[in-house]
């Protein structure tokens, strides 16, 4: 099993799940000084492995600094394969995508491709992928 932390993104789940080695130091001390005081992170060690629980919006900032604390960490998005990408994906703000789509098109970052509009809001676009993340440090 792997020692480098991670993070989860389920589409059932309210918040983020995370996951660190032990290091000297508060861990909840850490996530506080990282995404900022007023944030509540739940430890949860009814599950094995235990993890910490925080809100989905903190999704780039944790992952980020994960990757500069241990150099790199882990990343698992899940996405529905029946949610068709939409206008509201391509023109959507935040990180936030759960989407066909896998967050290749969330807030026009596809801005290249063809849409093709099917009916009021439906965009098509029929390339996909699967990809697992590692994210590493630039130090």
């Amino acid at each position: 099993m792997s020692r480098r932390p991670w993070v989860r993104r389920n589409i059932a789940e309210q918040r983020l799940w995370v996951w660190m080695p032990y290091q000297e130091g508060s861990k909840r001390r850490w996530i506080l000084e990282e995404l900022g005081e007023r944030i509540r992170p739940e430890w949860n060690n009814a599950m094995t492995p235990g993890r910490w629980e925080i809100a989905r919006p903190h999704l780039r900032t944790i992952v980020s600094a994960l990757a500069e604390r241990f150099g790199e960490v882990d990343v698992y998005l899940q996405f529905s394969a029946t949610e068709r990408c939409d206008t509201r994906c391509r023109d959507a703000a935040g990180d936030d995508c759960t989407c066909s789509c896998m967050g290749e098109n969330h807030g026009g970052a596809a801005y290249w491709r063809n849409w093709m509009l099917v009916g009021e809001t439906t965009l098509v676009d029929v390339a996909r992928k699967e990809r697992h993340l590692l994210v590493r440090s630039r130090s």
